[in-house]
């Protein structure tokens, strides 16, 4: 079984989300850089079944005050709660795209050897 770091992944879905892509056509996987492991894993499947390799980019996670990955599974405020609390939506948006982010929240340092 191939483990990811969060949590055990079997095999089956590295195998699945790879022949996936390449069914769909997908030409760039966008991913945070805490899925930079699995990238491995998913080009070794491609060469070793012939199939057409993609461009990877892996991104910066959002973290909290604490340095822990914003997600939802975590019960992480999503920008709907933050418009529900009184912030303004548009405000925070243009925020954001200006590459300012809210109190409390910061990016993830990179991943050694990632793109």
């Amino acid at each position: 079984m191939l483990v990811r770091k969060e949590a055990d992944t079997p095999a089956s879905y590295h195998l699945a989300v790879t022949l996936d892509d390449a069914a769909d056509g997908v030409t760039l996987v966008t991913r945070g850089m805490d899925l930079f492991p699995a990238t491995h894993v998913h080009r070794l499947l491609q060469a070793l079944l012939g199939l057409p390799v993609p461009a990877w980019h892996h991104h910066a996670l959002l973290l909290d005050s604490d340095g822990t990955k914003l997600a939802k599974r975590r019960g992480s405020p999503s920008l709907a709660d933050r418009r529900r609390t009184g912030e303004d939506g548009p405000a925070l948006a243009d925020a954001l795209r200006a590459g300012r982010l809210p109190a409390g929240i910061s990016l993830s340092e990179g991943v050694e050897g990632a793109p």
